[in-house]
């Protein structure tokens, strides 16, 4: 059996990127105890290795076949913005084919903040490969320094062989929130506006000519993307009858609007990253294949996908033509393979491994468990055992997702492996709410916060013990985010189902979260209106709230929490643990120094899951 410690660790490799041309390769990986980004040539020979040790790698992509551009995010302290913490990100460009240090784009500047506020593509130009992305100006003071003034984004190029930035296009007036698309070319296609106040939003072209214009109470409206031959835009609004959100796609040169894939509940979509239009689609179904808009572009990812039968595959990087692509597989008696595929010779060769210390024979078996909830809703949970146990009988994790709008689906999941190899089987139920069933069923999750999106949970773990799988009275909830919200409600909204609960940035306080989420906005009364919607009538909140219900809290509390959590702040559990310890209710609350949301270091994010899986083992013992 593997150690916990090889559950917890940043996967060996962790993400890969294909240049425009298919001829270089960038793979981030942990080799010999460093964690760097290694840059391959077409043959897999060495060209250039970057450190990037403790950073918080958000991301990486090629500039042609010049350069790399990584993302990172930074937890920072903004002077002028709406909250204590942001989370900001950064643009690293580091040339492929020399040992130079890397440029930062907007690090050379005073007059700039030294951050991205989106990226809007990497365009090739007669003056070589230029970024668009998001810039905040500071504004120039009496003694010729520079100040912070306002934190919305203007539009700047940003050419990465001279440095030079140029600003395209304003930023919006107060009240306005601003995006935009860039073409092929370079040139700003459209630029879609949106009140913060009222709703009301428009989206114009080039030319000022209005291509649409509605109003969306909630804020959710947008830009999608340019359509597949780059002469027209896709966008998404809400239906302010039904609240469903639709996507339409009207020309750039002005015309009607015509619903676009009304039909079609989109998984994933596949983009040309050289000039930002759709080149396709996967439909978010049960084995669903890509779906290309060019013909010979869908053989090829027809043939890529069936090359890899029962094994889960992910196409996660592609050449423009689609004949060198990069497939991630994981799931059963797989813990993450990567494969390189060369279309045109029908071969695939693998490039790594994400836990190489986990056996084939040691990943639990993975499968979906179909269920009804009390009130009939067909609902699924994804299930997995322990490897080489018979499934009889076995203590249980009841490990529920964050978002809420999120779902789980067949895969190695590290979390729950790492609870499947000390014996215990784990159950993700996609309770009401989740995405992957339609708008109805993650729309039925509003006004459910602690009600029937709980009682869905523990309704898939009855399902489970009622087939004879898991032992109903040896149960643990485990959860992060919502799922930690979850957790802390399982032991305490409701009563006599678990043994113990683990709660990682989970929410304890709902009128608090509320108040905070309200007042890191700006007072957004959009995002405000929105989740009022989700969470329903404010005067319920304390009723869903498990720091309002710690005197009833029936078992051991395990709180887990990074202080420097931008999405849940770390108020939640601090609060949530007084209120145990004032009940005289048995807790522990352990703080993850310097560490966010998205357990994004490698030591606390092990250090969470040794505690977890110590207070599983020690409340509620697989043996």
């Amino acid at each position: 059996m593997p150690p916990v410690e090889a559950y917890g660790n940043l996967p060996d490799v962790e993400d890969m990127a294909l240049s425009h041309s298919g001829d270089h390769i960038a793979i981030l990986a942990t080799l010999h105890g460093r964690r760097q980004v290694a840059i391959l040539d077409s043959e897999l020979k060495h060209v250039r290795s970057i450190g990037i040790d403790e950073m918080k790698f958000r991301g990486f992509r090629f500039v042609g076949d010049e350069a790399l551009l990584i993302t990172r995010s930074q937890t920072v302290n903004v002077m002028g913005f709406t909250a204590d913490k942001y989370e900001i990100s950064q643009e690293l460009f580091f040339p492929i084919e020399n040992e130079a240090a890397a440029s930062v784009v907007f690090g050379n500047t005073s007059r700039m903040m030294n951050a991205v506020f989106g990226n809007y593509g990497v365009r090739e130009s007669a003056d070589g490969w230029v970024g668009y992305f998001g810039a905040i100006e500071y504004e120039r003071r009496g003694n010729g320094g520079y100040q912070f003034n306002h934190g919305r984004p203007y539009l700047y190029s940003y050419n990465f062989a001279t440095g030079e930035q140029e600003r395209v296009a304003h930023a919006p007036p107060e009240g306005l929130r601003r995006n935009w698309l860039v073409d092929g070319t370079g040139q700003i296609a459209a630029e879609f506006d949106l009140s913060t106040f009222s709703g009301n939003w428009t989206i114009t072209n080039s030319a000022g000519q209005k291509l649409a214009e509605g109003q969306d109470r909630e804020g959710d409206a947008g830009l999608i993307g340019l359509g597949a031959d780059g002469g027209s835009l896709i966008y998404s609004e809400q239906d302010q009858e039904t609240g469903y959100k639709q996507w339409f796609e009207v020309p750039l040169a002005g015309g009607e609007p015509q619903p676009f894939l009304p039909d079609v509940a989109i998984d994933r979509l596949y983009w040309n990253r050289d000039n930002g239009q759709l080149v396709g689609y996967l439909a978010d179904e049960e084995g669903a294949e890509p779906v290309m808009f060019d013909a010979e572009l869908q053989r090829r990812a027809q043939m890529v996908r069936r090359a890899f039968p029962d094994k889960n595959p992910t196409i996660m990087e592609w050449t423009p033509d689609f004949l060198d692509v990069i497939v991630h597989t994981q799931g059963t008696a797989d813990s993450g393979t990567w494969f390189l595929v060369d279309v045109a010779n029908r071969s695939a060769s693998p490039l790594g491994y994400d836990r190489p210390s986990i056996a084939p024979h040691q990943v639990g078996p993975v499968s979906t468990l179909e269920y009804t909830a009390q009130d009939g809703l067909d609902m699924d949970a994804v299930v997995t055992l322990p490897p080489g146990r018979e499934a009889t009988n076995l203590p249980v994790v009841v490990l529920p997702h964050g978002g809420p709008h999120a779902h789980d689906e067949e895969g190695f999941d590290w979390w729950a492996q790492a609870f499947a190899s000390r014996g215990y089987a784990v159950i993700q139920p996609n309770f009401r709410g989740s995405t992957g069933r339609g708008e109805d069923f993650e729309r039925a999750g509003y006004g459910e916060w602690g009600r029937k999106m709980q009682s869905d949970i523990s309704d898939a773990f009855a399902a489970l013990a009622q087939r004879g799988t898991v032992d109903p009275a040896r149960a643990c909830i485990v959860g992060a985010s919502y799922g930690g919200y979850a957790a802390l409600a399982g032991v305490t909204l409701q009563q006599g189902l678990y043994r113990c609960a683990v709660s990682v940035a989970g929410i304890g306080d709902i009128g608090l979260m509320y108040r905070t989420e309200s007042r890191e906005s700006g007072r957004n009364r959009l995002f405000s209106r929105s989740l009022r919607e989700e969470l329903g009538d404010s005067s319920g909140w304390n009723d869903i709230s498990p720091r309002k219900f710690a005197a009833q809290a029936d078992a051991p509390i395990l709180l887990i929490h990074g202080r420097d959590d931008t999405v849940v702040n770390f108020e939640q559990s601090a609060k949530m643990a007084d209120a145990l310890k004032d009940q005289g209710k048995p807790y522990k609350l352990v703080e993850l120094e310097g560490e966010d949301h998205w357990l994004s270091l490698a030591a606390t994010r092990q250090q969470m899951l040794q505690e977890a899986v110590a207070f599983v083992e020690e409340h509620n013992p697989a043996d």
